[in-house]
């Protein structure tokens, strides 16, 4: 075998060459398909959200907002079925119970709902109550603190 007999295992690859006319199966649009900006080199058309975004006004200044978490719901009929007649009845004790949910670690805030009836007395603490809940709960003698 000489030097001059040496060939590639693969064939040479040619790049197809784009914009050479008619013939060339890649003329006139040069496989671009359209005129205008969406046929030229380099196009970018800006995002439909970053328009909306530079519509809204801008709010001065370091602000920090806050989210307000909305409060874990525990209706009476729910109090009636996991409590005895006498017992304390708070957040803390809901979590403990598994009535809410803890998130990371910190017992949320509770709202006590009026669905269901009650015939306990229980005795709320660091709960938030609706009026027809506070009406059933006093009713069957409770105390709501």
């Amino acid at each position: 075998m000489q030097l001059h007999e040496l060939k590639p295992k693969t064939g040479r690859k040619t790049s197809k060459r784009i914009g050479r006319g008619r013939a060339s199966g890649k003329g006139k649009t040069s496989g671009r398909g359209t005129k205008g900006q969406k046929a030229r080199a380099g196009h970018h058309i800006r995002p439909d959200v970053r328009e909306k975004i530079k519509k809204l006004p801008k709010l001065r200044g370091y602000r920090v907002r806050r989210i307000a978490k909305a409060a874990a719901v525990v209706n009476v009929g729910v109090l009636e079925k996991f409590f005895d007649s006498g017992a304390a009845v708070s957040p803390k004790i809901l979590a403990e119970r598994g009535l809410i949910r803890a998130r990371k670690g910190s017992v949320p805030a509770v709202k006590i709902l009026g669905d269901g009836d009650i015939t306990k007395n229980l005795s709320v603490s660091d709960c938030a109550v609706s009026p027809k809940a506070r009406a059933k709960i006093e009713k069957a003698g409770g105390s709501i603190r």
